[in-house]
């Protein structure tokens, strides 16, 4: 019998076991062993079972750990739209109260019928000269600095990872990614028809032994999510030359780059091989975004179309708006505020998780917990969900499926800072008790 026929059967058996309350979200499947003898299969025909179980996101697989009803959504469809829990601990855009007040006081010339007219303009790639130059002003940091001619715009930062990732690999073939990587990177590798191939990572960042067959590489160096790294200044140089020996492109993705301004992107130190990504969803406002592609000019025409082809192009009136809120400080004014906002926060979770293994640099909007035992990530999102919160489990963000670790991020820019605080200190006693307190197993 066909491995896939017994997973059918076996997802079937599954749903109506959670259906009639004898499955519950977290609980762990039988041993592969056993599953094989209770089958009559053999122990290989049960892994690749529990691989296609997990491929469908009917369970999830945590290292040293074995295969768990999942809790989540399945993780190509995770952080895809805000929690319906009371409190959003999974998305990560930070708005904050004052900010719509000094938006409203840059745009509203905007509304002139003779500057309306600029922004009503069909989309132009390569923008406007005004556009480009204020970009190259607001994206450069750490002593790096964009010209402005290779500067693109797309509509938003997911935007420019789907043509950067387009223009540089082939359907087919294979991009380098962090083991633990934005999820959406894998949605759209699979829409695409690029296989993602996991790159091992320390303490550090990615290690620079890259694996053979390659296209591209895709990272985050700065801010790394879900992990919160920030890669070292030595490890940069390792893998800029590790890259070079290679012969290959790096898409760095720098969204959350803007919290850290004294780290230059990759481009700092391998310009003729950086496409530096990043965008105004964190900087400024999810629903008044842009995207940016700084582009080499080896690779300008390539990427370029992969922009048109894709309809991934900037629409002109939010170009408009944007280059004006950078052009006269508004968007450097938010950023300030957001950069102490995050500090504060990551000072509230270094307060309220004190004691716990918990990671993430001090200016970053999340963190990465490694839950202690006998948690497993799936159980303790379960149980998290009955209180109303919503956190994200390791497995969304795990390249290679059941390699994912015993962990959650939190995002922390959402709620109120007096909401976030109450929703830390209910996950710490949570933490602090056992799943079966909890009322999940």
């Amino acid at each position: 019998m066909d491995y896939r026929t017994i997973a059918d059967d076996v997802a079937a058996d599954v749903a109506a076991d959670v259906a009639a309350g004898r499955l519950r979200p977290g609980d762990r499947l039988p041993p592969q062993r056993r599953f094989a003898r209770q089958r009559g299969i053999a122990v290989s025909t049960a892994a690749r079972v529990y691989g296609e179980l997990v491929r469908r996101g009917i369970a999830v697989g945590e290292t040293g750990r074995g295969t768990f009803i999942r809790a989540a959504p399945e993780p190509g469809s995770a952080l895809a739209e805000p929690a319906t829990a009371t409190v959003d601990l999974e998305l990560n855009f930070p708005v904050l109260p004052e900010q719509a007040e000094w938006i409203a006081a840059s745009l509203g010339s905007l509304l002139r019928p003779d500057l309306l007219v600029q922004g009503l303009g069909p989309s132009v790639v390569a923008g406007t000269a005004e556009a480009r130059a204020a970009a190259a002003r607001v994206l450069a940091r750490g002593g790096w600095a964009p010209s402005a001619p290779d500067v693109l715009f797309t509509g938003n930062g997911r935007q420019a990872i789907a043509a950067a990732v387009a223009a540089l690999v082939p359907a087919g073939e294979r991009l380098g990614v962090e083991a633990l990587t934005y999820p959406v990177v894998k949605g759209i590798a699979a829409r695409l028809g690029v296989t993602l191939v996991p790159l091992e990572l320390d303490e550090h960042g990615v290690v620079p032994d890259l694996p053979p067959r390659l296209r591209a590489v895709y990272l985050q160096p700065a801010l790394h999510n879900p992990l919160g790294l920030a890669m070292p200044a030595a490890r940069r140089a390792e893998l800029a030359e590790a890259l070079r020996e290679r012969d290959l492109p790096v898409i760095d993705d720098g969204i959350n780059g803007f919290l850290r301004p004294d780290l230059a992107p990759l481009a700092g130190i391998a310009p003729e091989r950086t496409v530096v990504l990043d965008s105004l969803s964190k900087r400024l406002a999810p629903g008044l975004t842009l995207g940016f592609v700084v582009v080499p000019p080896a690779l300008r025409d390539r990427v370029a179309a992969a922009v048109r082809s894709g309809g991934w192009a900037a629409a002109r009136f939010p170009m408009a708006a944007a280059t004006r809120l950078m052009a006269d400080g508004t968007l450097a004014k938010i950023e300030a505020a957001k950069r102490a906002d995050a500090v504060a926060r990551q000072e509230l979770v270094a307060e309220r998780l004190a004691g716990f293994e918990v990671r993430s640099d001090p200016r970053a909007y999340h963190c990465w917990w490694q839950l202690p035992e006998p948690w497993r990530a799936e159980t303790f999102v379960a149980a998290a969900a009955r209180r109303g919160i919503a956190v994200t489990p390791a497995a969304a963000f795990a390249v290679s499926p059941g390699r994912a670790p015993t962990a959650v991020r939190l995002a922390l820019a959402s709620p109120g800072i007096d909401v976030l605080a109450g929703a830390l200190d209910t996950l710490a006693a949570l933490a602090r008790s056992s799943p079966e307190d909890s009322g999940i197993e």
